[in-house]
């Protein structure tokens, strides 16, 4: 079975739309940022705000997107991609989507030669 992106996922990240799901038994409030295949399964990185961790919040967290449940789009929108205190960012094995950084347009950027989920 082919590795694709999730529709609501892209549709958060295209739309700088917040997003509630529970991930390791714990209920977290996202950003979600970059969508993309790494280490042979589909992930998601995220900006987490709200909600329970082990880090302090806010923090990164990547996450496997077949370990989430609950997954739901929130109305709260946020302003875009934030820098990383190292300036780097994660080497996907294939970006689907990133949302583009607070200051710029409104849209996100589909990594070239990437095809929406709902073409599939």
């Amino acid at each position: 079975m082919p590795l694709k992106p999730h529709p609501q996922i892209w549709e958060a990240i295209k739309q700088r739309r917040m997003m509630r799901l529970v991930y390791h038994g714990k209920v977290r409030i996202i950003e979600p940022h970059d969508h993309g295949i790494l280490n042979g399964s589909v992930q998601l990185l995220a900006w987490q705000v709200a909600g329970s961790s082990s880090r302090p919040l806010p923090n990164w967290i990547l996450m496997k997107v077949d370990e989430m449940l609950d997954l739901t789009t929130l109305p709260d929108k946020f302003p875009g991609g934030r820098p990383t205190d190292s300036g780097r960012r994660t080497k996907w094995a294939k970006l689907f989507i990133r949302v583009k950084p607070a200051d710029e347009g409104a849209e996100a950027v589909p990594e070239q030669n990437a095809t929406h989920p709902l073409a599939f």
